[in-house]
């Protein structure tokens, strides 16, 4: 078996799809967004498990190896393994000595002792809701002097930027938190429970939708090979690579496509803020070839009847239709948002605020103001042009290559 060094740590990249490097008795997974974990796969009681040990590089290969050896004595000894590093324990250690049991230090706590449970993402998505939406509100407080109205504070704020799924997937979260300090005997109970009814029922709406990669890759194909007018046609390639609303798309002026910056700027329709979409090699490509047919008029896609007025509203549906796309069932236009908000998170690893940006979602900072429309401009980029590749590699790629991934209605 082939030696973990620090080097070889180092420099390993990310890649499509996590992986690992195996050495030492342990392994590292190396995830799509670069984050590197150490972790260790074993059975107790008949069961397979995994120790979650450490991040690198907080937690270094020596370190990791060391508990590798505390938690393989503990098996030994019929106790299943729930080792932290020695960086964790450091940073229990120095948070308990600051603020005493503050609900922020209670949630590091619980975060830690249960992240073996979790999967990397999902591990990280729950600290993004503790750092961003409830920790500079509550996270000062002594945790046993936390109050439903104090809760509800948290929750409202959420729920006055337009995201009530994420309003009540914070009310889980400090519940969960709560629940822990009361086993611990930190807090006497938690009020997160008289809440119910407090915030509105949050009704999904599910927008057909591709539920894995392989279908992904066939409805790209059907688009590209779609035989009707050549304006619908790049309407339909760039919709997937854009992820914008289809009324924006159609509603598209030249005037408002930056070639040389490879951006695409327009006012958002449900808020009217300015917003930028980076455009990727493959949308400028598409662009430049309509631009030598339609570049005498305002709309990037004109009506057949007026080049003053845009196309109709229901022309991407009704292309989709005429595929033989049923549109209640696999996609819609607005369902490539869905699909690109959930491969990018899940598959591809971008981090959540940036996806959030770009769906020309509100998203603001912990002092509740609004992020601008270049917030993170670089990044997106990055993240564009990764998107544009990856729905590349879907169209070619053989079936058992691809990373299933699971679409979340939005």
């Amino acid at each position: 078996m082939a030696q973990l060094t620090d080097i070889a740590i180092r420099n390993a990249k990310a890649k499509e799809k996590p992986y690992k490097l195996s050495g030492a008795g342990l392994y590292l997974l190396v995830m799509p967004n670069s984050k590197k974990f150490f972790r260790w796969d074993f059975k107790f009681e008949g069961k397979r498990k995994t120790l979650a040990i450490g991040q690198y590089p907080e937690t270094s290969l020596k370190e990791a190896i060391a508990i590798l050896a505390k938690a393989k004595e503990q098996l030994t000894q019929g106790t299943a393994p729930k080792s932290m590093s020695n960086a964790g324990k450091r940073r229990e250690e120095a948070r308990q000595m600051e603020g005493g049991a503050t609900f922020q230090n209670i949630a590091f706590e619980w975060h830690e002792r249960f992240l073996d449970q979790w999967k990397p993402d999902s591990a990280e998505r729950i600290i993004s809701y503790l750092k961003k939406d409830i920790f500079p509100y509550i996270g000062k407080h002594q945790i046993a002097d936390i109050k439903a109205p104090d809760v509800l504070m948290v929750l409202r704020r959420a729920e006055s930027r337009g995201v009530l799924h994420t309003a009540h997937r914070l009310r889980t979260v400090i519940g969960q938190v709560m629940r822990y300090g009361v086993a611990t005997g930190r807090c006497e109970r938690d009020p997160t429970g008289d809440l119910k009814g407090a915030l509105p029922a949050f009704k999904t709406t599910h927008r057909a939708a591709v539920t894995n990669p392989t279908e992904v890759g066939a409805l790209l194909r059907m688009l590209d090979n779609y035989t009707g007018t050549f304006v619908v046609a790049c309407a339909l390639k760039l919709l997937p690579l854009l992820f914008c609303r289809p009324g924006e798309l159609r509603n598209m002026k030249w005037e408002s496509v930056n070639f040389q910056t490879a951006e695409w700027n327009y006012l958002v329709t449900k808020t009217q803020t300015p917003h930028i979409v980076p455009l990727a090699s493959q949308a400028i490509d598409i662009l430049n070839e309509l631009h030598l047919v339609t570049g005498n008029a305002p709309y990037v896609f004109p009506s057949q009847r007026s080049n003053n007025r845009p196309m109709s509203d229901m022309a991407i549906n009704a292309a989709m239709k005429r595929m033989g796309i049923d549109t209640t069932q696999e996609i819609t236009g607005h369902g490539w948002r869905a699909v690109a908000r959930t491969i990018l998170d899940e598959v591809l690893g971008f981090r959540p605020d940036f996806i959030e940006h770009q769906l020309a979602h509100t998203v603001r900072d912990p002092l509740g103001r609004a992020y601008n429309r270049t917030s993170h401009l670089p990044e997106r980029k990055k993240m564009m042009q990764a998107w544009a590749d990856y729905l590349d590699r879907l169209k070619v790629s053989e079936i058992n290559n691809i990373v299933p991934f699971r679409v979340v209605a939005r």
